[in-house]
């Protein structure tokens, strides 16, 4: 068994907990950022393949207390690199802390890529190139106030890079902090889904993803995920796993209706959101329009509705945001009686400007701005509830 550390959005922990647990992994346990798990290597593919919340996936190989530059330098030279990975692949190593009395982060990112390269030269005579855009092998170092860990990263691009986007937009949502709202709403394949300001899509092509079982790490290049430059890479069983989850898929048409709906007052991001639903191949499965979150009517009696509207740079000023703001409380009390709505928004002021009261707040980091999900239940009536201050 391995140890590892999957890193998430803030505020997801728990939902990837459940993805890890789901995935083979015990030993859960959870920290802000991420989740430890224990495993073997059916579970560090799986994950990659199959967990919709992971960053990304990281095996850890050493750790040990330091006090200075050297100690950590000694720790990654100790390391066999050697028997992890050859020295023909290229590598990276990146350097996080929290709390470390090193005064450069760069220093020891330097220092670390020294000592897996002496090793790897004392050991084979020669050294591993280094390649900052496109490694095959990632090495990470975590330093607290007094410990070192050394990882190899399983995963390689981040597993929120999905590779269905053609087209993006500004401030756009990264894929597994979509999922993860998804999951969060409660929402059910089957349930009438409206994001009416889709922008690039992020929360439809999840959807639907979703509503398919397809599993998201299936549409990734052979060699895209860093297990693949592993010495331990085990083709026989990465290709048995892919196959199931590629059987396990289900297949539709746009026949087969999802109620799954789109819409922007944007034609662009309409568009947009139109040539990624095509280039992932789900032409004509999700019914989109142009059409103005003010103005427009449900698509169906209920539903869940989940968007992530306008805030902070996204849109111009605070004026702007506390104009508009009432005028979508209203729509939703109008013409969306029987939904449940759910709104991404990193300004506090929403639930006060918008004048409904919330079901339910949840903490949430879209990268690193402060944010929360907030749900308003729009039972039949709504439009004659009481306005709560402050809310």
């Amino acid at each position: 068994m391995n140890a590892y550390f999957a890193t998430c959005p803030r505020g997801l922990e728990e939902l990837l907990a459940e993805d890890l647990t789901a995935c083979g992994g015990s030993y859960v346990a959870r920290v802000p950022g991420g989740v430890a798990a224990s495993g073997d290597l059916a579970f560090e593919y799986r994950v990659n393949l199959e967990s919709r919340i992971a960053t990304r996936l990281l095996r850890r190989v050493a750790s040990a207390d330091y006090r200075n530059e050297a100690d950590i330098y000694q720790l990654a030279y100790s390391t066999a690199w050697q028997q992890l990975f050859s020295v023909d692949r290229s590598i990276r190593v990146y350097v996080t802390a929290i709390k470390s009395p090193l005064k450069s982060l760069e220093f020891i990112t330097l220092k670390v890529k020294d000592a897996v390269c002496d090793r790897f030269r004392a050991e084979t005579s020669r050294r591993p190139s280094v390649n900052t855009k496109n490694p095959e092998v990632r090495i990470h170092v975590f330093l607290t106030d007094r410990n070192a860990t050394l990882y190899l990263d399983t995963s390689g691009e981040p597993l929120y890079l999905r590779g269905h986007k053609l087209a993006k937009v500004g401030a756009p949502l990264k894929e597994n902090l979509a999922a993860g709202i998804l999951r969060l709403t409660g929402w059910q394949p089957g349930t009438p889904l409206l994001d009416p300001m889709c922008g690039s899509g992020t929360f439809l092509l999840e959807a639907v993803q979703i509503a398919l079982d397809d599993a998201p790490g299936l549409s990734r290049e052979p060699g895209g995920f860093g297990f693949e430059h592993h010495k331990a890479f085990n083709p026989t069983l990465w290709r048995s796993l892919q196959r199931g989850a590629a059987e396990r898929r289900r297949e539709v048409s746009a026949q087969d209706g999802l109620q799954i709906f789109g819409s922007d007052m944007d034609a662009d991001a309409v568009s947009r959101t139109r040539q990624n639903l095509a280039h992932a191949g789900l032409d004509g499965i999700v019914e989109l329009e142009q059409a103005d979150i003010l103005k427009r009517t449900a698509p169906a009696a209920s539903g869940v509705m989940v968007a992530n509207p306008p805030y902070g740079e996204r849109l111009g000023s605070a004026e702007e945001l506390a104009a508009f703001y009432p005028l979508l409380g209203n729509a939703l009390k109008q013409h969306f009686a029987g939904w449940h709505c759910w709104f991404l928004s990193a300004d506090t002021q929403l639930p006060k400007l918008i004048r409904l009261q919330t079901s339910r707040k949840t903490p949430l980091y879209n990268g690193a701005l402060e944010c929360r999900l907030y749900g308003f239940d729009m039972v039949a009536g709504s439009a004659r509830r009481k306005v709560i201050d402050g809310q």
